[in-house]
């Protein structure tokens, strides 16, 4: 980093943090036991929770540089949240490090490669889902047109790294384009007895990559009697953008979405991604500052709720659920369980699976390594990570790994890979799970 580089940097953190959050840390270290990345780094607090707001707070005052090794340890954190639950203090961890990224990137010098991906896809790509499609588009064609077999069979995949290597194989099969476009906007319940009306996001690699976990998301609520509108003008939940250091972006998607939900007058807003849905229910403290759009955010964010919540409030566990003979073990979306504080749910409708023995996993609510793109930007870490996490599922003797986020099920998808236990192992979304075992106790 040159001086004036340096110097922006400096300033952005002196304007962008929330100083008062910063000296809610008492240093008492509570916080070191749940940072995946501490622990992976042979306890160092570099990489530690309170480590990293020391660090923070140094470049406020002016006591420490920028540096390079600053902006590593930042980018080392996985953005887990785990440290908030444990926190005495109640330090909001997760807005310190988004505001912390803002400063850094926004600021920093970026290559021209970084500015071109952060352009191409994080403001042209995903916030318009025909874009999103497009892009989905370009996957479903190699995986449908031969160029998959031809890479794998000339041996062009070894030039990838070997983590890359295993994902290209454990990526879902993309739906058709006419599929991707053609989505329902409003769905009845298909039981007699209505029980509420709910609004459903959508999301973007949800409803593109992910979509049939969407239509089994959908189908689920059906099932559990409610009304669902699905707004067309939605779009991206800026998760990714906040997650990135570029919280301007995500402010102007959560105004659209904001809008897009308002007109529907609903008891819930319905999110399947845990992801998602934990950047949503900040949407009230993304737009604090914005008087037009504060109190409107709040009012957004207090009718999130994600889809296991749901399910549990209208005692769809009481229903009769079965499947064939099986070891199950849940693996925590650290967002859901951190962000919107919804861990028990999943676990209760699991459990009520006749044919299910449901087995507990050590360290089932440690971040997997997934973590949005970490597992593309910090592979090493991740992999080493999700090492960890697949002794522990291994352990439970499990044939079925349930998550409820997108990334987490790939991630658990590459470890059951990367183990070679493809014959054995399976990971599924919750809501494919308990699709099917409703489906299957009610012909």
């Amino acid at each position: 980093m040159d001086v004036l580089e340096k110097e922006r940097i400096q300033q952005a953190f002196k304007e962008k943090m929330d100083y008062d959050e910063l000296m809610n840390c008492t240093r008492c270290g509570f916080c070191l036991p749940s940072c995946p990345t501490y622990i992976e780094t042979g306890q160092d607090e570099v990489h530690s929770p309170r480590g990293r707001i020391a660090l923070m707070k140094g470049l406020v005052d002016g006591k420490i540089e920028p540096s390079e090794e600053v902006k590593a340890s930042i980018d080392l954190c996985l953005g887990c949240r785990a440290c908030e639950t444990v926190c005495p203090s109640g330090v909001k961890f997760g807005r310190l490090l988004e505001q912390a990224r803002d400063a850094i990137y926004q600021a920093n010098k970026q290559s021209f490669l970084e500015k071109f991906m952060r352009h191409a896809f994080l403001r042209n790509v995903f916030p318009y889902h025909n874009r999103m499609i497009g892009l989905t588009g370009l996957l479903r064609f190699y995986q449908r047109s031969g160029a998959q077999t031809l890479a794998r069979a000339t041996g062009i995949m070894k030039l990838f790294p070997e983590h890359m290597r295993v994902m290209e194989r454990v990526l879902p099969e993309v739906p058709k384009r006419k599929e991707m476009k053609n989505r329902p906007h409003h769905l009845m319940p298909l039981i007699e007895k209505k029980t509420k009306k709910v609004a459903f996001f959508s999301g973007c690699l949800m409803d593109t990559m992910f979509m049939p976990t969407n239509d089994a998301t959908t189908k689920l609520l059906q099932y559990a009697g409610c009304e669902i509108v699905i707004p067309e003008t939605q779009n991206c939940c800026g998760a990714l953008h906040g997650h990135s250091g570029e919280v301007e972006d995500a402010r102007e998607l959560a105004k659209r979405n904001i809008e897009a939900f308002e007109q529907a007058e609903v008891d819930y807003i319905i999110t399947n991604a845990g992801g998602c849905g934990a950047f949503l229910v900040e949407y009230g403290y993304l737009l604090k500052d914005d008087p037009q759009w504060h109190a409107r955010a709040k009012a957004f964010s207090n009718k999130i709720k994600d889809i296991t919540s749901v399910l549990v409030e209208l005692d769809f566990h009481k229903r009769p659920l079965q499947l064939e003979e099986q070891v199950v073990t849940y693996q925590d979306s650290c967002h859901l369980k951190n962000g919107q504080q919804t861990f028990i749910e999943p676990r209760e409708l699991l459990k009520a699976i006749d044919g299910v023995q449901y087995v507990e996993m050590k360290d089932a609510d440690r971040c997997c390594g997934s973590a949005g793109i970490y597992n593309l930007v910090e592979a090493e870490m991740s992999m080493q990570i999700l090492d960890y996490k697949m002794k522990q599922a291994q352990k439970t003797k499990a044939k079925t790994i349930v998550t409820a986020n997108p990334g987490c099920l790939l991630q658990m998808k590459l470890g059951i890979e990367r183990e070679g236990l493809s014959e054995e192992m399976q990971a599924v979304h919750i809501v494919d799970f308990l699709l099917e075992a409703y489906e299957k106790a009610n012909k």
